[in-house]
């Protein structure tokens, strides 16, 4: 199986749910999973193949879409590309399972929700510019749809902000594309062509920072994070899940394959000021969460949080630092959607309540104990404790401050004691509350499904694979890093 399998899988799983009689609420669900297995496994076989063949030459697809304006139909994947595209078929399928109960329009539900796993497929195979451009913008149209219509807190304002915010940052997106394009003579929308034209230094010192912002706020870069936790809290568990997940990672992904390829200059002029801004964001994700009495926000703060730690990565420019940004990347894709799981899913939907006052009268740890198991496992992932996912890439990236801004050790180190703190609070508040001698046994809860059940252990799994041994990741992550697209970054003094 080619990595073409996740993008046909995905729009064709969106079709056939369209196509579906109205009353097949229940053959929708099983279409969707079905072809989240199928675009998991074709990443999971591709990745495979790659480890075993590392000299290979990477899968492309490379045909003429619009030869007018240079432009083509360009699909490629390396390693670094292969290890994203297992992610989104891990939380496509965990998705899938943490909505096996919606039974609200459920074909539209489905054919959204497969249609942005295929936008984000396509992203991460685009070796075209205005080719990723496209598919980039495919996912604004569902992520607002399942907010506007599946969402529950203040959904409307939700959706809208997060459209807003991804309409503005596309524009500067396709703003610096076009700059890149009429540079380089017209002729070629190719990555690889771009990064190779020598761009004059002025135009990069001002083309850079709107080509990377466009993708910066889609990563929640701080200030232009807010969006971020509210569209989480407003959107239903499987967009919640994908929206951390996955679809952040796009931003940090074009940051890192478009923006800073094209203009390393403009980059170099800037890199400090994006340190700075990431560690902000680490900071101030951090503080935030641990004021926060829902715990979805909690969640949704904590998310800016470590996509700062991914952008601070980026930052570096050293080896260290970018295979320390992927690689928080994939673990906190994978954490963030089985957070978001656990507490929009298996909580919410038995409390209709995520305050950590009202949590307290349901007593989850007794009543609720596999749910309570599974977020300890979670909150784990998400401190970067040993053994999880999270404590290779967060040390991979330190590394990385450490070889380029040793001075800025001490508040990234600030940030990830906080980050402790703040989920040790939600953890504690939220499962294993203190109630008072004499009250009132809590009332009974419907025990995991075995959707919930086998979602909660496919990402688990997975974070403590990585974790326990992270070698074939960082074997991927680094014959992507090998690309010449990236030497112009890699040989910055």
């Amino acid at each position: 199986m080619t990595p073409a399998w996740t993008l046909i899988s995905a729009f064709a799983g969106a079709l056939l749910v369209l196509l579906l009689p109205a009353r097949s609420a229940g053959l929708a669900r099983v279409i969707a999973l079905a072809a989240s297995i199928i675009g998991a496994v074709a990443a999971a076989a591709a990745c495979l193949t790659k480890l075993q063949r590392l000299d290979a030459p990477a899968w492309s697809f490379d045909k003429p879409w619009i030869p007018e304006l240079g432009i083509r139909f360009h699909l490629a994947a390396d390693g670094l590309s292969l290890t994203l595209l297992l992610l989104t078929g891990l939380v496509a399928i965990a998705g899938v399972l943490f909505s096996w109960n919606v039974e609200t329009r459920p074909r539209a539900f489905f054919a959204f929700f497969m249609t942005i796993i295929g936008g984000v497929y396509g992203v991460f195979l685009s070796r075209d510019g205005f080719l990723l451009f496209v598919f980039y913008e495919i996912v604004i149209l569902p992520k607002y749809m399942l907010i506007a219509i599946w969402g529950s807190t203040n959904r409307e304002y939700g959706a809208m902000k997060l459209t807003l915010y991804s309409i503005g940052s596309s524009a500067l997106i396709l703003i610096g594309l076009i700059v890149a394009y009429a540079a380089a003579g017209g002729t070629s929308f190719d990555l690889n062509d771009l990064a190779s034209f020598k761009y004059a230094p002025g135009l990069q010192y001002w083309a850079f920072p709107i080509l990377f912002l466009g993708f910066a706020v889609l990563a929640g870069i701080w200030p232009f994070h807010t969006w971020a936790p509210t569209g989480h809290v407003a959107a239903p568990t499987a967009a919640s899940m994908l929206l951390a997940g996955v679809v952040m990672k796009l931003g940090a992904y074009g940051a890192l394959c478009v923006a800073m390829p094209l203009f390393p200059l403009g980059f170099v002029e800037w890199r400090l000021v994006i340190a700075g801004l990431a560690v902000i964001g680490v900071i101030y994700g951090a503080l935030t969460a641990l004021q926060q009495k829902d715990l979805k926000f909690v969640i949704g703060y904590s998310s800016v949080s470590h996509m700062g730690l991914i952008l601070l990565g980026l930052a570096t420019a050293t080896h260290w630092g970018l295979r320390g940004a992927v690689l928080q990347m994939i673990s906190h894709g994978i954490i963030a959607g089985l957070l978001f799981g656990i507490a929009g899913r298996v909580v919410y939907a038995r409390t209709h309540t995520r305050d950590f006052g009202a949590l307290r009268e349901f007593d989850l740890w007794r009543t609720l104990p596999g749910a309570a198991v599974a977020f300890t496992v979670a909150t784990a992932a998400s401190m970067g404790l040993p053994g999880f996912s999270g404590f290779v890439a967060e040390v991979a990236v330190v590394i990385g401050v450490w070889q380029s801004y040793p001075w800025l050790l001490l508040p990234v180190a600030v940030g990830l004691i906080v980050t402790g703190a703040f989920s040790l609070r939600a953890m504690h508040r939220a499962f294993f509350p203190e109630r008072p001698p004499g009250v009132a046994p809590a009332p009974p809860l419907p025990p995991l499904t075995w959707p919930e059940i086998s979602a909660i252990s496919l990402l688990s799994i997975f974070s403590l694979a990585i974790g326990i041994y992270p070698l074939p990741w960082v074997t991927l992550i680094d014959d992507g890093l090998r690309s010449p697209l990236f030497h112009s970054i890699l040989s910055l003094p």
